[in-house]
């Protein structure tokens, strides 16, 4: 009979967990190769300019070095992402500070720095721009012409395509207005971007290294060498945190040592230290964010118009994907009669923009819900009522048009965090102490929702495979390119696998993303990892059962081969194949006696009732939405106008939990960087330079920092998942830096709009306050407009 008990919802030890602790795990700067040579880049030192001259000092031996140029390029000039406008090498014009312009290696990594500073570069210097408002002007056109000059993207989304009929406006009681900005910030990853590359004129590209996305860096060697899919292999190592930040620059560093392989001939290693990781890669967009809200006297949200724009820097690189799901999210968890966004995606001379944990979603609910505290303000309610009277439940329709079908209960949610957070009797208690003390004390909190899964149509179009191969020995391995980088997916795909076919834990393997042997199961982004690609690995699994049905124990086959994918998986069900480990192994070693190998696949397929129409911007935007509340304590010192947050709350619906412990970490450390992201992380650009490239100076929250933070999770199992498992990753970075400025706001009765937040701001908007004696309130038609919150 079966002994394995059920491992989905327990927290076994990471697969990776031993290797890494021990030593034995290989990042790619451990990795040497036979006669490898280094590389470094030289990289532009203005924003924006035409080359005019290249000059290598004649005191270095240039012909120990290889140095490759755009010439040197045998495909295409282009690194793609999206588009094509972003180049591979410079060639007669650079548009960002950091852009590459030459390649060197070298057998002497020592020698690389001084030979990059001896290569002297002249340009004829352009006017650059530098933030959203600038290239709103077009005085300056850096990318693009006409109508979409400066300007990579832009969406118009309008629930059920209908736009807001002027009456709605005329008739409210109460219109509201709010502008709210947020900065850029760094993924901050503890290894730094590195590859290693080789190339042979009969095998074509090999690239290992450091990444997310193994398959979008095939497609970019693909064009630069005019190689087929099948001659540019890409092999992850193990990878020290990504965050976003290896999602589509790899593809960048990945070509730049590829082609120094080719020319050197030899096997070159590309790593970046921390002031060139931090100065040339993407870091998350700058944005601004307005709204405009018509409110009833009762507290009914009537009608809402967002205009949302984010800074895409040079080139467009991810940013239509960013502001795409900036923009569904925008509405937040609410019902809006009738809502508008508009959106866009402008270019600055600026190092490009890319991917970061939460991907246009914290920038948009961000600005919703300290707008919403400010709509509560107005209409004289409290901020928990004013969402209670709008929240979404099953059975609405969202801002996209899609109707939840899944149970959703914000309601609950919000009850259930604000209790376990002690919430009304701290907000009493800090407004009976504050008046008396110099640290003002403060409670607030955010409610919101993040889809799992790439956006719309995305997933159909990814059109994900995962394989299960039976290895010679007779265990299950698992065959994906998702990869792992800290976040847990070797071991929750691994639990998902032994729990669907019955099997203990440490008997399941899973494969070195390696794409010469391994499916593209699409990208390792969007919070689609445990859903998208775990529901895979279950069919695989089930698919493998089937299989072996006939050469299992007669007890076990009739329940496998009568079984069909439609009646549920094992995880879903609650129902076991009936058979021991030592059958499984029996079974499959006979399978591959008699057939040889053994591969079972599972291709995505669309869930029914699941359409996304890109023309009209609506539809089902997500399968499935995960919902949280979060509740932040703060204080502010009035000596020292630090903001330092004391406590910190989270509450989260995220369907099944498929490993507890791996569940809460990465809450935790969403809730970290969204400290970071509201009251500390600041870029400092200097003539579109990141003058803060450094640990010493770009600031970011320590361990002595982080407040105690309390996990908790409702479970509601999706039919879209695993065991009913839906999107994890990128959900604890939306909600704190709101909650946080939320809770700012009560402390100190001060508004703040912009993140981050430091005590220089703090300092400047409190003297403001202080010496005007109050907010400004400006009356206008229909009801007065608030250009800014009352206090």
């Amino acid at each position: 009979m079966a002994t394995t008990s059920h491992i989905v919802g327990q927290s076994p030890p990471r697969k990776e967990g031993a290797a890494k602790v021990l030593g034995r795990a290989q990042y790619v700067d451990d990795i040497t190769l036979p006669e490898m040579w280094f590389g470094a880049t030289v990289r532009s030192t203005i924003p924006r300019g035409r080359i005019t001259s290249i000059n290598f000092d004649p005191s270095l031996p240039w012909q120990e070095f290889t140095i490759v140029s755009a010439a040197d390029i045998p495909g295409e000039n282009t690194i793609v992402h999206l588009s094509k406008d972003h180049p591979c090498l410079a060639v007669t014009h650079v548009n960002h500070a950091e852009e590459p312009i030459l390649l060197l290696a070298h057998p002497d990594r020592s020698l690389l720095p001084a030979a990059v500073a001896a290569v002297h570069i002249t340009y004829e210097e352009l006017p650059a721009i530098y933030t959203i408002e600038d290239s709103e002007k077009k005085e300056q056109i850096i990318w693009g012409e006409g109508e979409h000059a400066n300007t990579f993207k832009t969406y118009l989304m309008q629930k059920n395509q209908t736009p807001i009929p002027e009456e709605i406006w005329e008739k409210a009681d109460f219109i509201v207005e709010g502008e709210y900005r947020t900065g850029a910030q760094e993924q901050l990853y503890i290894e730094n971007n590195g590859v290693i590359a080789e190339y042979s004129a009969a095998q074509g590209v090999t690239v290992r290294g450091s990444m997310q996305c193994p398959f979008y860096l095939v497609h970019a060697l693909e064009l630069v060498f005019n190689l087929p899919a099948e001659k540019c292999r890409v092999i992850q190592t193990e990878t020290g945190g990504a965050f976003g930040g290896k999602e589509d620059f790899p593809s960048v560093i990945g070509s730049h040592a590829a082609l120094l392989a080719m020319k050197s001939g030899h096997p070159v290693k590309l790593c970046y230290d921390r002031a060139e990781d931090m100065a040339a890669t993407t870091k998350r967009h700058p944005s601004r964010t307005r709204h405009r809200t018509a409110v009833s006297k009762d507290g009914k949200l009537l009608a809402g118009e967002i205009d949302f724009a984010i800074d895409g820097g040079a080139y467009a690189t991810l940013s239509p994907v960013v502001l795409s799901r900036g923009t569904i999210h925008a509405p937040g968890p609410y019902h809006w009669p009738y809502i508008t966004v508009r959106a866009k995606a402008m270019a600055t001379n600026i190092p490009p923009h890319g991917a970061f944990r939460g991907f246009g979603a914290p920038q948009s609910i961000f600005a919703l819900e300290r707008h919403m505290d400010k709509i509560a303000k107005v209409v004289s309610l409290t901020p928990e009522e004013l969402r209670r009277r709008n929240f979404l439940s099953t059975g609405d329709r969202t801002g996209t048009g899609q109707l939840l079908r899944d149970p959703v209960d914000m309601q609950h949610l919000l009850t259930r965090a604000l209790e376990e957070s002690n919430y009304h009797a701290k907000r009493e208690q800090f407004d009976r102490e504050n008046p008396a003390s110099t640290i003002k004390r403060g409670i607030g909190f955010a409610s919101f929702f993040h889809g799992a899964g790439f956006t719309g149509s995305g997933e159909r179009r990814l059109n994900s495979v995962v394989a299960i191969e039976l290895t010679p020995e007779g265990q299950p391995r698992i065959l994906v390119s998702s990869t792992e980088f800290g976040q847990g997916t070797n071991t929750i795909l691994c639990q998902v696998a032994a729990e669907t076919l019955n099997l203990p834990y440490d008997q399941i393997l899973i494969a070195q993303p390696d794409t010469s042997y391994v499916p593209n199961s699409g990208p390792t982004v969007a919070s689609r990892t445990a859903m998208i690609v775990g529901k895979l690995v279950e069919r695989a699994a089930q698919s493998l059962c089937a299989t072996l049905a006939p050469f299992l124990s007669s007890r076990s086959a009739p329940f496998l081969s009568s079984r069909s994918e439609a009646e549920g998986s094992a995880v879903s069900s609650g129902a076991s194949p009936n058979y021991t480990p030592e059958e499984f192994r029996r079974a499959a070693l006979d399978y591959l006696a008699r057939h040889g190998a053994l591969r079972s696949e599972a291709r995505y397929e669309s869930p029914e009732n699941i359409f996304w129409d890109d023309e009209t911007y609506s539809g089902e935007a997500y399968p499935a939405y995960a919902w949280a509340v979060y509740v932040a304590e703060v204080a502010v010192d009035t000596t020292t106008y630090t903001a330092t947050v004391t406590n910190f709350h989270t509450l989260q619906e995220v369907g099944k939990v498929l490993h507890p412990i791996l569940a809460a970490g990465q809450i935790e450390g969403g809730v970290a960087q969204g400290i970071g992201y509201a009251l500390y992380e600041k870029c400092l650009w200097q003539n579109g330079h990141l003058a803060n490239n450094q640990l010493t100076n770009y600031i970011m929250p320590t361990s002595a920092d982080i407040p105690p933070i309390h996990v908790s999770f409702e479970e509601v199992p999706s039919p879209h998942g695993p065991g009913g498992a839906k999107g994890i990753g990128e959900l604890p970075m939306d909600g704190p830096a709101p909650a946080i400025l939320n809770a700012l706001e009560h402390a100190t009765n001060i508004v703040f709009t912009e993140i981050p937040l430091l005590p220089e701001d703090i300092f400047e908007r409190m003297t403001h306050v202080h010496a005007s004696g109050t907010e400004s309130l400006n009356p206008d038609i229909a009801g007065p407009i608030f250009s800014e919150a009352t206090v």
